[in-house]
């Protein structure tokens, strides 16, 4: 039988891009950092993003059924930090409760514009698609959204944040 932390050893070394997961319910916006997003599709264009199954973001998504991607370049890293906490302070177990009541808004403060359909751009992204949930695929503890790119931008050249350059990992 496999040992699991051999399983997760090889996990972390699999190089991921770090996305800000732009979304929207209602007024409120919202931003998520997500490393497991790709292109799936040439014709007609297609992405999917995995989503954990309590994540705020993908409740915004099956909501409005829109959001952003938005590729960060390299010099971005403290930015994409601010993504890392849940929106729900009580998702990481063990927090005192001052902690675990908190909901994190991690767009307020940071320069945004919104998208034709209202998902967040971040002014300090590189890139960005905007997409329409089309499937939800569930996929153990996570949803995998596949979703049609209905607009994008490069806004400057720049090399994009990876896992690779910041040695942050998301293997479980």
């Amino acid at each position: 039988m496999p040992e699991q932390d051999d399983i997760k050893a090889v996990m972390d070394e699999m190089p991921y891009g770090l996305y800000i997961i732009g979304s929207r319910m209602g007024d409120e916006v919202n931003g998520m950092m997500a490393d497991w997003v790709m292109q799936v599709s040439f014709v007609p264009r297609l992405v999917a993003v995995s989503f954990e199954n309590d994540a705020q973001t993908l409740a915004n998504v099956r909501d409005s059924s829109v959001f952003t991607v938005n590729l960060l370049p390299q010099e971005s890293m403290e930015l994409a930090a601010r993504f890392a906490q849940p929106y729900h302070g009580d998702k990481v177990k063990g927090r005192p409760e001052a902690e675990a009541a908190k909901l994190h808004r991690k767009l307020e403060g940071i320069p945004y514009t919104q998208s034709a359909r209202g998902g967040p751009i971040l002014e300090d992204a590189m890139a960005w698609l905007e997409c329409e949930a089309d499937q939800y695929l569930p996929a153990g503890d996570h949803t995998l959204v596949i979703a049609r790119v209905l607009d994008g931008r490069v806004l400057k050249p720049a090399e994009p944040l990876t896992s690779t350059y910041t040695g942050w990992t998301y293997s479980g």
